[in-house]
């Protein structure tokens, strides 16, 4: 409970400063990124819904980490361009929360990135086994499974975060409501929620990097025992994409949440251009990075742009008889 001289947090105040000379630029850039993001993974998400031919595993399980990508960009980076037009913005403390809790939800992409390793360790290292092992049942089941657990854990912990305290100071000087800077904003003690919070990134984050690791340790080993160069040379770009994805991802992740946690000016300005690497730059490139590198996604898009060029001339055509006609 909050003690008689300070009052009960009912708003937080989100501020970006420091920034004020190039908040258009800025603006206009994130702006660029978010409508990409969206139409990147947006189309990634239609072609392999509608597609027969990318109803496989690997295009499954990058259909759903689109879909995280568009949750949490979109969760965020709204906010954040108004944030940098208007240096501020009053968001109330339940709002707050829910968007900690979508984040939260969003980190389902690691489960995600572990299951596609996996498919591409089946895939390579067990070519026999992979069809009968990694059926689109068992796919399935993996993807609701990841979704699952990434509620179940982030559920667990906000019910923790919703009976905290919020007293007195209420400004953060970050573009979102991340899980450190609105603890700090508590008054209570916040000793469980930290531990909670450890678990949740050891079960969600940490372990499945190191699964990643391990079966890349696998494919790699598998690759280098080929005799041919050519062999080895297209069983790698079997995986070179999500490999790509994966650093990208847990690149960026682990240079915010690694970075010296002193509270200077620059080292705090510095975490959140790294935050805003992590939250754009990954989500920009994942769609890039397949639709330039995969040939079925590529051959997809190009019977679609064909399909829309014709469907445009046959329309064309009606109008023109309509006219002559009129």
């Amino acid at each position: 409970m909050c003690t008689e001289n300070k009052t009960v947090i009912t708003d937080i105040h989100l501020g970006f400063h420091d920034f004020n000379k190039f908040k258009i630029p800025l603006f206009i850039l994130f702006l660029l990124l978010y409508i990409v993001i969206l139409c990147g993974n947006v189309l990634i998400v239609f072609l392999v819904s509608f597609n027969e031919n990318l109803q496989i595993p690997m295009f499954l399980f990058l259909k759903h980490v689109g879909l995280a990508d568009v949750l949490l960009t979109t969760n965020i980076v709204p906010m954040m361009l108004h944030i940098i037009l208007n240096e501020e913005m009053i968001i109330t403390l339940d709002g707050c929360k829910c968007q900690l809790y979508i984040f939260g939800l969003s980190n389902v992409q690691c489960l995600l990135l572990a299951i596609m390793s996996y498919d591409r360790y089946l895939a390579i290292c067990y070519p026999l086994h992979y069809i009968s092992v990694m059926s689109l049942d068992v796919c399935l089941l993996l993807v609701v499974g990841s979704w699952l657990l990434a509620f179940v854990l982030v559920t667990g912990e906000m019910i923790l975060v919703y009976k905290l305290d919020f007293c007195g100071f209420n400004q953060i000087d970050h573009f979102f409501c991340d899980f450190g800077p609105l603890l700090s904003l508590s008054t209570s003690d916040t000793s469980v929620l930290t531990f909670v919070d450890l678990v949740y990134s050891v079960v969600i984050i940490t372990v499945p990097f190191i699964f990643i690791i391990g079966t890349y340790v696998c494919i790699f080993i598998t690759i280098f025992k080929m005799n041919s160069k050519t062999g080895r040379k297209k069983t790698f770009s079997t995986c070179s994409s999500h490999l790509t994805v994966v650093c990208t991802y847990y690149g960026t992740l682990s240079i915010v949440y690694t970075s010296p946690a002193e509270e200077s000016s620059s080292n705090a300005n510095m975490k959140k251009f790294l935050s805003l690497f992590y939250i754009v730059i990954a989500p920009f490139m994942n769609p890039i990075i397949y639709s330039l590198k995969n040939k079925e996604i590529r051959e997809t898009l190009r019977k679609y742009i064909k399909w829309c060029r014709k469907s445009i001339d046959s329309l064309n055509i009606c109008f023109c008889k309509i006219h002559i006609i009129q």
